[in-house]
């Protein structure tokens, strides 16, 4: 394994957005329960628990998204012995653009 895949090296900004969501997320749910919000006698604490709670889970999706891209260890198919198929070429082609989109340096 080279230097440039060890540790948190793929994902950068996946990894990045899932800890944001996490920590304004939990931020939100925390305010909502423990800080009283009343405008004109209405109560917002109900709205923010469920809106923390919301980007907590938009989190969990990054979070899978980020431990996909940093699976390591599977075999190339070239290295097996199979030759690839169309779709094979397809999906390749369209994982290595999402990569690129999402590579920060």
């Amino acid at each position: 394994m080279s230097a440039e895949n060890e540790g948190l090296a793929h994902c950068k900004f996946i990894l990045v957005f899932a800890i944001a969501m996490d920590l304004l997320g939990i931020t939100i749910v925390l305010i909502g329960v423990f800080v009283p919000l009343e405008v004109k006698g209405q109560d917002f604490g109900d709205l923010l628990v469920y809106s923390g709670v919301l980007l907590v889970l938009l989190s969990m999706v990054g979070w899978v998204i980020w431990y996909s891209g940093n699976i390591e260890g599977l075999h190339l198919t070239k290295d097996l012995g199979y030759k690839r198929s169309t779709v094979d070429r397809l999906a390749h082609s369209l994982s290595r653009r999402i990569h690129r989109s999402f590579h920060i340096t």
